[in-house]
């Protein structure tokens, strides 16, 4: 390692480098991830009951919209429930007055965990008698959707291509070491020195550069996280989104990062030295 300081050096930055963008790519997408949950809870169905049903009978019907599958819950909101609601959204409700409870219908409040089954949910409710029409925003419900499975789908494309490219520079630092004890190594196979005796030494050169870059990278991500998060809250964003505190995602961010560092040392340095055992 201290040798070639100078591709060991390379090597560690590289592997700083590709960790810091994975990692930032799946801080994004875990914060993202919350987001877009905290806004599934507040996209909601409503299921507007039949005038003919009172109060009685349409209470009845929420034990059959709770057996639906992929229902978190359902809150009965009565006529005179929803005409309060109503009138909370103006400044003067005085000029209501006139208006009564006859003019809004019962109806539930539904709650899904899975915003992507919102499609069936509807389905499964127009079946139920008693309920005459279902409010659903599922343009909004679609666009959460999309904009998980885009976010998703790019930061595992960009963590395979990370990784593959932490190899690809990993082993060649590590051929570099090889190729100037390439006479050594030759030697050492003639008088009869097993593969494993040759190879243990370059892999735990790979494993040690790619848990030092792993750690370092590591460090650098929680200092970058912070600071930015710091600066959303400050900013005006704060208003619309959460951001993750670091302390939540820590510990699983270390193992993987150590975890991506020991496979990226360790396989490059079985790479490096394949070749230079064929004697």
């Amino acid at each position: 390692m201290f040798s070639h300081g100078f591709m060991s050096f390379a090597s560690i930055t590289i592997i700083i480098a590709c960790l810091v963008i994975m990692g930032s790519f799946a801080l994004l997408a875990v914060n993202i991830d919350v987001i877009i949950g905290d806004a599934e809870d507040q996209n909601e169905i409503v299921a507007f009951i039949d005038d003919a049903y009172d109060d009685e009978l349409a209470m009845a019907i929420e034990a059959q919209i709770e057996s639906i599958e992929f229902v978190e819950s359902a809150v009965f909101v009565s006529r005179a429930e929803a005409r309060d609601s109503y009138y909370s959204q103006f400044d003067n409700p005085s000029i209501f007055t006139d208006i009564g409870d006859e003019a809004f219908r019962n109806r539930y409040v539904i709650s899904m965990n899975d915003i992507t089954r919102m499609d069936q949910i509807q389905d499964n409710l127009g079946k139920i008698d008693g309920i005459v029409n279902i409010r659903a925003d599922m343009e909004i419900a679609r666009g959460f959707v999309k904009v998980r499975n885009v976010v998703s789908a790019v930061s595992m494309i960009l963590v395979v291509i990370l990784i593959v490219v932490s190899i690809f520079i990993m082993s060649n630092t590590i051929k570099l070491t090889t190729y100037g004890r390439r006479e050594e190594i030759a030697i050492m196979k003639i008088v009869g020195a097993s593969n494993s005796f040759i190879r243990w030494p370059f892999v735990v050169e790979g494993l040690t550069l790619g848990l030092i870059g792993a750690g370092l990278a590591f460090f650098i991500q929680w200092g970058i996280y912070v600071l930015v998060s710091e600066q959303v809250m400050q900013s005006i964003a704060k208003e619309m989104v959460t951001v993750v505190p670091f302390a939540v995602v820590m510990y699983p961010m270390l193992i993987i990062f150590l975890g991506i560092g020991f496979f990226v040392g360790t396989f490059g340095g079985i790479i490096a030295i394949r070749n230079y055992l064929k004697v």
